[in-house]
């Protein structure tokens, strides 16, 4: 369980992020969904720690991220797994030292233990046998499966995946998709996952908060968000044509 309470980012004079309070499950997809600009990488950033926020505070379970002292914040950064958006692997690494590397850092064990680990988790995104291979051997798919891969390898508790299905066809975004959601129920792991495709909300998503303008404004399940009332999110929801066709059809 990952809770925020009121939190708040300005940059400047550009106030990014406002009053924000919600709570992410435990075994479930939670999304965080907006237009661009709207704050939604802020906040993914608060959360693993990487901005401290102007207002408010952020718990993992019961304690407060802020309150943390190095040793606890480094305890917790054992436990988070992140998929960057560009997958973010070493090019000039292979795809086995790729997930040795956090291993190395992290959780230092002879060679074959680390490596019985590194082939487990590439067997469980579909790559077994593709650690000798190099970033650059590989499909935009197969790196997505790799960061995941990485992302898993220290068996993190909270897994957070920015833009997972960016740059990728729609056969392989669902792919993605559903191996980020089988990973989340086997592990029983928090998943926060920051987007704006809205296939993959419908497909996946079981919490979304949708923000807008630096402001939660919506809160509720994929089944919900196709009844909405909420003009700026129905303007995401039903960007295209299809769904605009779609809505009109069902309501």
């Amino acid at each position: 369980m990952i809770q925020l309470k009121g939190i708040g980012k300005r940059f400047g004079e550009q106030q990014v992020l406002q009053d924000i309070h919600a709570s992410f499950g435990q075994g479930r997809i939670n999304m965080v969904i907006g237009a661009s600009g709207s704050g939604k990488s802020v906040l993914m950033k608060i959360m693993v720690g990487l901005v401290v926020p102007d207002q408010g505070e952020l718990f993992y379970e019961n304690s407060s991220l802020g309150a943390m002292d190095r040793s606890e914040k480094q305890v917790l950064r054992q436990n988070i797994g992140m998929l960057f958006q560009n997958a973010a692997l070493f090019d000039s690494l292979t795809v086995e030292d790729n997930l040795l590397f956090p291993l190395r850092m992290f959780k230092p064990a002879p060679r074959a233990q680390m490596l019985d680990r590194v082939a487990y988790c590439l067997e469980k995104v579909g790559l077994a046998g593709k650690g000798p291979l190099f970033p650059s051997e590989l499909s935009g798919g197969m790196k997505k499966r790799v960061g995941i891969a990485r992302a898993i390898v220290l068996e993190p508790r909270y897994l957070f995946c920015d833009e997972p299905n960016s740059g990728l066809d729609p056969k392989t975004s669902l792919r993605i998709d559903h191996l980020i959601r089988d990973l989340t129920q086997e592990f029983n792991i928090t998943t926060v996952v920051n987007t704006h495709d809205m296939n993959s909300v419908l497909e996946c998503a079981d919490h979304i908060i949708f923000l807008h303008k630096g402001r939660k404004t919506w809160e509720g399940d994929r089944q919900q968000i196709l009844k909405s009332e909420n003009e700026d999110l129905n303007e995401l929801v039903y960007a295209t044509r299809h769904l605009q066709q779609y809505r009109d059809q069902a309501f």
